[in-house]
């Protein structure tokens, strides 16, 4: 009796031409997998789901119109079996643990040998979870401790950018000592000594995007 294997039917979803290429020829080079699609934003990506329902995506974390994750799930109210793996060069916890919480399967790094990404889309395609141990580690890191409210995290944008308190309380629609209070929370969640320390953690944890 002979058994029929199909191939794994990818999508790859990222808006640089080069490594879309890259990717697409090492698809195209492995005999168990069949790159069905590529898609350079969100829109795009969740259109080319619709038309190729891939077995495993493989999605760009940062997209020119929304974030991958968005584009996630977009894609997964509609699909909820979709499998999807954020492919990315961002490996900051607060992104790891956003992608994950909204249903990714994988989480993988941009810099990891090719062998390493055929091995997670035939994990993710098993219908296993695959987060490589330096992505695990990043999550690791800062378990426990307590994450930044949606407010704190609107402040510490605006400081980002630039802003005074009195100019974030005029935004924001808040009092000046709500702000200073905010701030302070801030910089003890973080671990920040001051302002500009706090939005570089912001910052390389993927907690804000400036």
């Amino acid at each position: 009796m002979t058994i029929t294997t199909h191939a794994i039917r990818v999508l790859c979803v990222d808006d640089h031409p080069l490594m879309r290429e890259g990717i697409a020829a090492v698809i195209r080079s492995t005999p168990d997998m069949e790159l069905v699609a590529e898609a350079f934003n969100g829109r795009e990506a969740i259109e080319q789901f619709r038309i190729c329902r891939p077995d495993v995506t493989l999605m760009d974390l940062r997209l020119p119109d929304m974030s991958g994750v968005d584009a996630m799930i977009a894609i997964r109210r509609e699909y909820v079996q979709a499998r999807i793996v954020m492919l990315t060069t961002f490996d900051g916890d607060a992104d790891i643990r956003r992608a994950l919480e909204a249903g990714a399967l994988g989480y993988l790094l941009k810099s990891m040998p090719r062998t390493e990404l055929l091995d997670a889309i035939r994990k993710v395609h098993g219908g296993k979870r695959c987060v490589p141990p330096e992505v695990a580690g990043q999550l690791a890191q800062h378990f426990g401790q307590e994450s930044l409210s949606r407010r704190e995290i609107e402040v510490l944008e605006k400081i980002g950018q630039g802003n005074r308190n009195v100019d974030i309380a005029i935004m924001l629609f808040i009092s000046e000592e709500t702000v200073k209070g905010h701030v302070k929370h801030i910089m003890e969640k973080l671990g920040a000594s001051d302002r500009t320390e706090a939005v570089a953690i912001g910052l390389r944890r993927g907690i804000i995007r400036l």
